[in-house]
Parts: C-alpha cells; sequence; structure tokens
C-alpha cells in the first residue's frame, strides 16, 4: 500500500471541486492575501506546497511556514448544485 499523500491527485482534485491554484507564501503576505482574497468575495484554501512543481529554494529555509493559496468562487446561497 502507497503512503503518504498523491500530490498530482490532490492538486487534480481540489481543480476538480473548482479551487484554483494562485500562489505560495509565508506570512506575514501570506495572510495578507488570503485577507485580499476574501474580501474579493472569493474562498480562500490553504494547502502544503507541492514541492514537485515549484522551486525548491525557497523550502530549504521555510520548512512548514510556506503555504500555497487556492481560491474558488463563492457559491450563492440557496444555489442548487448541478447534477
Amino acid at each position: 500500500m502507497k503512503q503518504g499523500v498523491d500530490k498530482t491527485s490532490r492538486r487534480a482534485r481540489l481543480e476538480e471541486q473548482g479551487w484554483k491554484k494562485q500562489t505560495t507564501y509565508d506570512e506575514p503576505r501570506l495572510s495578507e492575501l488570503v485577507r485580499m482574497y476574501e474580501e474579493m468575495g472569493l474562498q480562500v484554501r490553504l494547502e502544503e506546497p507541492d514541492k514537485d512543481d515549484e522551486c525548491t529554494a525557497c523550502f530549504a529555509g521555510s520548512a512548514g511556514k510556506l503555504k500555497t493559496i487556492y481560491t474558488r468562487e463563492r457559491k450563492a446561497r440557496g444555489a442548487r448544485r448541478k447534477a
């Protein structure tokens, strides 16, 4: 049995759910960007970065601090889900 998380499929699952990858940051810029996206009316989700598809130089000194920001449109209240 395979251990760990398959990052490619995790990203694919998020995209299937309507999430769009934006960028990867740590604090204090991370909180500023989250607030900006929320003010734009978007839902925000933070995930551990995928080291496979990004520059790895930043990871060396920021283990556990970096987060990848995903956003998607907020669903209107009372909107029905498409079948």
